[in-house]
């Protein structure tokens, strides 16, 4: 297990995820803001490059499962992402349908952002997202970000880009009366 929270354990992933993460990425209302829906063989791929990440930045997407029964309900973690032209830490989630609007993005995104503060060098963690896609910025929001720029992307069109950095985070950390 790499994290847990209230009701959720965040671990990497194994090739035994295909079949819950094959329903989510697969899923055309998940993926409607997304450049286009998983086949079998992209989310192998899915898999298989997050194992690839974790061996070679030591952080990747995670698969979200509820702690309470184990089941796998999504994915959340940090990636290396082009935002804008240049390369940046970014948090990413995807949350099964059935799941949404129980506050487990945020939860797991909340997790993940003060891993990454605390586990890595970044002073600055962004998550970027279609224009159209209200429920990922209202998680990035969420989890402290803010927006911080919108640039046109040949497979998005329009794409906005939230960010939190480690001094706002910390400062977030800090009890009032200091």
């Amino acid at each position: 297990m790499i994290l847990e929270t209230e009701r959720l354990c965040l671990r990497e992933m194994t090739e035994d995820d295909f079949p819950s993460l094959y329903k989510i990425l697969a899923d055309s209302n998940i993926m409607q803001h997304y450049p286009y829906v998983f086949d079998e063989e992209r989310v192998r791929r899915w898999i298989a490059q997050n194992i690839d990440r974790y061996k070679t930045f030591g952080f990747g997407l995670w698969a979200v499962c509820l702690k309470e029964t184990g089941e796998l309900i999504g994915d959340c973690g940090l990636t290396m992402q082009r935002i804008g032209g240049q390369i940046k830490p970014e948090i990413g989630y995807h949350t099964r349908t059935d799941m949404q609007r129980k506050g487990y993005a945020k939860e797991a995104a909340i997790a993940v952002r003060d891993w990454t503060f605390i586990n890595t060098p970044f002073r600055m963690i962004y998550s970027y997202m279609k224009y159209t896609n209200e429920a990922s910025a209202k998680t990035a929001i969420s989890y402290g970000c803010i927006q911080v720029d919108t640039f046109t992307d040949e497979t998005n069109e329009i794409t906005k880009v939230f960010a939190i950095s480690k001094d706002e985070w910390t400062n977030r950390q800090l009890p009032n009366n200091i």
